[in-house]
C-alpha cells in the first residue's frame, strides 16, 4: 500500500497547531457528526414520510375535484365544486377555459417536498401539470391541463410540510453553538493556565526572577505549576549555596595570598632577590586574578534583575572602555534599541568578546542590527588570525581558549550569559579577515 506523504504534510499544515483550537476541533467535529446523523435520520426518514403523505393528500383532492368537474360539466355545478374545495380543503381553484399549458415543470424548491408533490400529481391526476414554488410565498401554484381548460390550484404551503423542521434545525444549531461556546470557555481557561506556566518557565530560563506562580486550571495543570514552583526554589537555593560556598573559598584563599603579598613587599631590597620577588609577586597577582575569574564564572550574574536597557548606550560604554585601553574600536549601532536584559551581565558578555578580539587583532568593529521583529544581532569583528573551523565550538568550553594572558573563561562566560537571556553566540569568519562573534538576543 502506497502512502502519499505530501497529503499527510498538507493535513498537518491545515490542522491548527495551538492546544486551544485542537481541543475545540476534537469537540466540534464529533458534535457536528452527531448532529448531522440526527438531522439525516429526521429529515431523511420521518420528514420524507410526512412529505409524501401530505403530497398524496393534496394530489388526491385535486384528482377528485377534476373527476367531479368532468362528471358535472354544468357551470353552476363547477362553481359549487370549486367553492366547496376552498371551504373543505383550503384549496383555491379556478378554471381558465381555452388555455394550454406550456411545456416543462418549474421546480424551485430544494428538498424532497417538490419531488413528492410532483410524483403524487403524476400518479393521482395523470394529466399534464406545472408546479410553481416561487411566485407566491404563501401558496404553491399548481396548474393542471384539462380537455377544455386549465385548472389553477393554490395549495397552502403549510399543508405540504410541517414547521417542526425549523424548530428541529434551530435546536440542532443552537445546541451546537451553546455547547461549543461552553467548551471554548472551559478550554480557554485550561490553555491560559498552560500558557502562563510556559511564560514563567521561559522567563525563569532567561534569568528573570518572577517569583512563584499561582497554580490554576485542571488538577494536572495545577500539579505542573506546583512542581515548577518547587523546581524554582530548589534551583535558586542551589545557586545561592554554591555562590556562598565559592565566596567563602575565595575569601579563604585570598587571606594567605594577601599575607604572601605583604611578606614579599617587606623583603629586604636586595639586588640578587629583586628578580625572584618580582616573579613571585606576579604569580600572586595571577592567582588572585584566577580566583576572581573562577568565582565570576561559577556565580555568573544571577543576583541581577532584568530591566529595559538601551542597547546603543550599553555598546557605546563597552567601546569607550576598550578605547581607554588603547584599542582601535569602531562602533555602528542603531539610535535606540530597547532590550529587557540584565545590563551588567550582557555588558560583561560583550566586553569579554571585545577584549578577546582586542588581544588577537589590531582593529575591532562592534555592530548591532535588528533581525526581524523580535531579535537584535550584535557582531564583534577583528582582523586577527581567527580560529579554525574545527576548534570554534571547543573554545566555548572552560579553559579551552586560554592564550595571550587569558584564563580560558571569557567565551564560556559570554555564552552562558547570552543563553541565559534566550539568545545564542556563534563564531564565523569576519569580513575584516579574522574572527566574527555573532550574538543574537531577543527583544
Amino acid at each position: 500500500m502506497r502512502i502519499h506523504i505530501p497529503k499527510i504534510h498538507l493535513l498537518k499544515r491545515i490542522f491548527p497547531r495551538s492546544l486551544l483550537w485542537r481541543s475545540l476541533l476534537m469537540i466540534l467535529v464529533p458534535l457536528i457528526a452527531v448532529q448531522a446523523v440526527a438531522l439525516q435520520i429526521f429529515y431523511g426518514s420521518h420528514l420524507d414520510i410526512i412529505s409524501r403523505r401530505f403530497s398524496l393528500a393534496i394530489a388526491g383532492e385535486v384528482a377528485l375535484t377534476i373527476e367531479l368537474l368532468n362528471r358535472y360539466p354544468d357551470a353552476a355545478d363547477r362553481s359549487w365544486l370549486l367553492d366547496n374545495a376552498l371551504r373543505q380543503w383550503q384549496l383555491g381553484m379556478r378554471l381558465e377555459p381555452g388555455l394550454k399549458l406550456p411545456g416543462g415543470r418549474r421546480q424551485t424548491l430544494i428538498g424532497p417536498v417538490d419531488e413528492d408533490l410532483a410524483d403524487a400529481l403524476r400518479d393521482r391526476v395523470g394529466r399534464p401539470f406545472t408546479v410553481d414554488w416561487a411566485s407566491d410565498p404563501v401558496s404553491v401554484l399548481i396548474r393542471v391541463q384539462l380537455p377544455d381548460a386549465v385548472l389553477d390550484v393554490q395549495a397552502p404551503r403549510k399543508r405540504l410540510y410541517t414547521a417542526t423542521i425549523y424548530l428541529f434545525v434551530t435546536w440542532l444549531v443552537g445546541s451546537a453553538l451553546l455547547l461549543f461556546a461552553i467548551a471554548a470557555l472551559f478550554t480557554r481557561n485550561q490553555v491560559r493556565a498552560i500558557r502562563r506556566l510556559a511564560t514563567a518557565a521561559e522567563a525563569f530560563g532567561m534569568g528573570r526572577d518572577i517569583g512563584p506562580i499561582r497554580p490554576e486550571g485542571a488538577t494536572e495543570v495545577r500539579q505542573a505549576g506546583v512542581a515548577f514552583n518547587r523546581m524554582q526554589e530548589r534551583i535558586r537555593r542551589f545557586l545561592q549555596q554554591r555562590t556562598e560556598m565559592l565566596a567563602g573559598v575565595s575569601h579563604d584563599l585570598r587571606t594567605p595570598l594577601t599575607r604572601l603579598r605583604l611578606a614579599l613587599a617587606m623583603l629586604p631590597a636586595r639586588d640578587e632577590l629583586r628578580g625572584e620577588v618580582a616573579d613571585m609577586t606576579t604569580d600572586v597577582e595571577e592567582m588572585e586574578r584566577m580566583i576572581r575569574g573562577y568565582l565570576s564564572f561559577a556565580r555568573g550574574e544571577g543576583d541581577e534583575q532584568a530591566s529595559v536597557v538601551d542597547l546603543a548606550q550599553l555598546l557605546d560604554d563597552v567601546a569607550a572602555a576598550a578605547r581607554r585601553t588603547g584599542a582601535a574600536v569602531t562602533l555602528d549601532v542603531p539610535s535606540k534599541t530597547a532590550l529587557r536584559i540584565r545590563p551588567d551581565a550582557v555588558r560583561r558578555a560583550i566586553t569579554n568578546l571585545v577584549d578577546n578580539a582586542c588581544r588577537h587583532g589590531t582593529h575591532v568593529a562592534l555592530c548591532a542590527v535588528p533581525v526581524g521583529e523580535r531579535n537584535v544581532q550584535v557582531t564583534v569583528d577583528d582582523d586577527g588570525p581567527g580560529i579554525p573551523l574545527e576548534r570554534r565550538e571547543g573554545v566555548f568550553r572552560p579553559f579551552e581558549s586560554s592564550a595571550a594572558g587569558g584564563l580560558g573563561l571569557g567565551l564560556t562566560i559570554a555564552r552562558d550569559i547570552v543563553r541565559a537571556h534566550g539568545g545564542e553566540i556563534t563564531l564565523e569568519d569576519s569580513p575584516l579577515g579574522g574572527l566574527r562573534a555573532r550574538v543574537l538576543l531577543p527583544l
